[in-house]
């Protein structure tokens, strides 16, 4: 009967201006759903030159580029018989916009320019691309010459229009555009639009999944039809991970599930559906057919071309599928590995060095180090030669098969516990002992010398000899006895990261681990140039509760026993003295508020957008068990604090974005880094509000004793 029809999406691991590798990434997809056998492939947002290209998106090389490939592409007798669907730069009448580029047998069909913009958060799109705002027009595009000499096309249609086949018609989304409240499938699929499909550029953010898959799903259970959604893998250039989950979805039934967390570069999805079970869907509603009758009709571009066959009667189609979620625990192992990877593998360097505390923290990175080790070594097992040739290029030896994850940890990761008269035998031989069972390269190096050394300078040039506060010393001298054992931690690390291989008659440098929680930046609980500052922190966006999480997942999973101890400790900066042997700082007490205070606090304050007052008032009604007068001196607090250490974000390492209330420097959270820290006419109304409130209490009171 000719009704069905085979279909790929795909997600592809990019790399802003790899120009060569995402061309290769492209064309080994098209092969792959050619395999499967599927006539129409779609690809991940700005997939020729990658997403990340930022201000690079300015410069006319990076669309020169895009069409250079796009050429490739075309030239080439893998894309042959088969709709190819890709997205690129294009600048249209000397405007640029983000673009999918839509192509058969070397003739180029349509251009769609993207229509609703991402501009919040992480993504600033109408920074370098305009929104196309004529909805259901067209215009000619002129090629450049060289595509020009491929497809014998001078112009092209270029706008808000649909692709019609032989047997169906086809309409694009790309990204926010699911998103949006108006989102363009709405009238597409009212006007006779079968199948939706959508090039994404989608971040991972723990517990976002569900989010990405309801609106696919949602989308085809309203309106019928078919909806592929195609998204990016990997770390393209950032911050940012993208998290794959490319997916298609029929009638409100996800029919195929990409995986969120994978090491593989090209992953191919294609389901074969009937085109008669979208029209019987949309059919028997007859309140959809009212509005179907009255909806203007787009633009449609007509293609000599059939997406089924003619004889498929016993062309099995695919069946629904339950979505399998990760748990937050699970996201934090994989996406913050796959990351790491990714940077290794691009930066070339031979390994990473991590300043280990024996703390939640940095034990947490470890583990997600470990955890990458774990996911390359099943990758090489599955037969993965990409994944086997920049292992063996990171170690420098070509005959390198790696068999353990422990075993490989030790080639990739070295640690290093820094030593002062303040650090308790407990955290050493914590550190020490993880180390043993992820198989790290681990060293303990004292500084207690290099601390000395520091502070005598000052006294040789004052006279002065500063002391801790259970000393006798002042609060200023407390602090700044802490913090120089911090920041000699920071040099310390970058010095063996730059030669400890060298020592070991190994080529080659490593990247320095940061392990600052999302919280403890929020708070500005961290000495500037500390051992925070490092290359990349794989934990900079997650929470201290997640991260108690995740132990709790690797002791279950991975069997790291000695992270049991490292969980059940109070969180310690160990900067001050020991109380006779035993640690008597802690994270808490010197932050005056809990690491779960923090999360709430970072939420209403990026999420819910309040201010001291709108936070005070939200509060009051979530923590109930506590006075309002208390409830206001913890907010006070809270903005003084997060006040004072703003300016620390402006050096913050670069951090795998995982949390929605990430304070990562201001990039992301476009907050200045001076401010009043007195708030006094913010905190004046918090005052006013408590004590019109305990008047209220008192009164109520007064007529109780009445």
């Amino acid at each position: 009967m000719g009704r069905k029809v085979t279909l790929a999406t795909c997600s592809l691991n990019q790399w802003a201006l790899d120009f060569e590798g995402n061309l290769q990434r492209i064309l080994e997809s098209i092969r792959i759903a050619k395999e499967k056998g599927a006539r129409y492939r779609l690809g991940p947002e700005l997939e020729i030159c990658g997403y990340g290209c930022s201000d690079h998106y300015f410069e006319s090389d990076t669309i020169l580029h895009s069409f250079q490939v796009l050429t490739k592409l075309l030239e080439s007798p893998v894309t042959s018989d088969i709709i190819c669907d890709v997205g690129m730069p294009v600048m249209h009448k000397n405007v640029r916009y983000n673009c999918r580029v839509i192509f058969l047998n070397k003739k180029i069909l349509l251009i769609r320019p993207k229509m609703v913009m991402a501009n919040a958060g992480n993504y600033r799109e109408l920074r370098w691309f305009t929104p196309w705002n004529k909805s259901r027009e067209i215009e000619e595009h002129f090629l450049p010459r060289t595509i020009q000499e491929i497809t014998g096309q001078d112009t092209v249609p270029f706008g808000d229009a649909v692709l019609a086949t032989k047997d169906t018609c086809l309409g694009s989304e790309i990204c926010e555009e699911l998103w949006a409240p108006n989102s363009p499938h709405i009238d597409m699929g009212l006007d006779g639009v079968e199948i939706f499909t959508n090039g994404s550029g989608s971040h991972h953010e723990l517990r976002k999944a569900h989010l990405r898959v309801d609106l696919v799903r949602s989308t085809t259970t309203k309106n019928g039809g078919i909806y592929l959604l195609s998204n990016l893998r990997g770390c393209d250039s950032d911050r940012l991970y993208f998290d794959g989950c490319s997916m298609i979805s029929i009638n409100g039934d996800i029919v195929v599930q990409g995986s969120q967390f994978s090491l593989e570069n090209v992953e191919v999805l294609t389901a074969t559906l009937d085109l008669e079970d979208v029209r019987s869907y949309r059919a028997h509603t007859s309140s959809r057919c009212i509005s179907a009758s009255r909806v203007p009709p787009f633009h449609r571009v007509h293609v000599d071309f059939s997406l089924s066959s003619f004889d498929d009667v016993y062309t099995p189609t695919s069946e629904p599928i339950q979505w399998k979620y990760h748990t937050p625990a699970e996201e934090i192992s994989l996406g913050p590995a796959c990351w790491l990877w990714d940077y290794l593998r691009r930066s070339k360097q031979g390994g990473f060095l991590l300043p280990l505390s024996g703390g939640v923290d940095s034990s947490a990175v470890a583990c997600i180090v470990y955890s990458m080790c774990r996911l390359v070594c099943q990758a090489v097992d599955a037969g993965n030669k990409e994944v086997l040739r920049d292992v063996r290029q990171l170690v420098g030896d070509d005959m390198y098969v790696p068999k353990m994850p422990q075993e490989l940890c030790r080639r990739l990761l070295t640690t290093c516990y820094m030593a002062t008269e303040n650090s308790s035998k407990e955290t050493r031989e914590r550190a020490k002992t993880l180390s043993e069972q992820i198989g790290s390269y681990h060293m303990t190096p004292n500084i207690d010398t290099a601390v000395r050394a520091v502070i005598g300078i000052f006294t040789m040039v004052t006279g002065k000899v500063p002391q801790f506060r259970v000393h006798g010393g002042s609060g200023p001298e407390n602090l700044a006895l802490q913090n120089v054992q911090a920041r000699i931690r920071m040099v310390i690390a970058y010095l063996f990261a730059q030669l400890s291989l060298w020592s070991r008659g190994l080529p080659g440098g490593l990247l320095v681990l940061g392990s600052a929680n999302v919280d403890e930046s929020l708070r500005g609980y961290l000495t500037k140039y500390d051992c925070s500052s490092a290359d990349i922190n794989p934990i900079g966006g997650i929470s201290k509760t997640d991260l108690r999480g995740f132990i709790q997942y690797c002791i279950d999973n991975f069997q790291l026993t000695a992270l049991a101890s490292i969980l059940s400790a109070p969180p310690t900066a160990e900067l001050e003295p020991l109380t006779d042997g035993q640690v008597s700082q802690t994270d808490e007490d010197d932050m005056g508020m809990t690491y779960d205070e923090l999360s709430v606090y970072g939420k209403l304050r990026k999420v819910v957008k309040t201010g001291p007052y709108s936070m005070f008032c939200k509060l009051l009604l979530m923590w109930k068990e506590i006075s309002p007068r208390q409830v206001a001196e913890k907010v006070k607090h809270f903005f003084r604090m997060y006040s004072i250490n703003r300016h620390k974000m402006t050096t913050l390492t670069p951090a795998y974005h995982a949390e929605c209330y990430s304070p990562d420097d201001n990039r992301f959270d476009l907050r200045p880094f001076l401010y009043n820290a007195a708030w006094t006419w913010q905190f004046r109304c918090i005052d006013e509000q408590v004590s019109c409130l305990e008047d209220c209490k008192k009164g109520a009171l007064c007529e109780e004793v009445d």
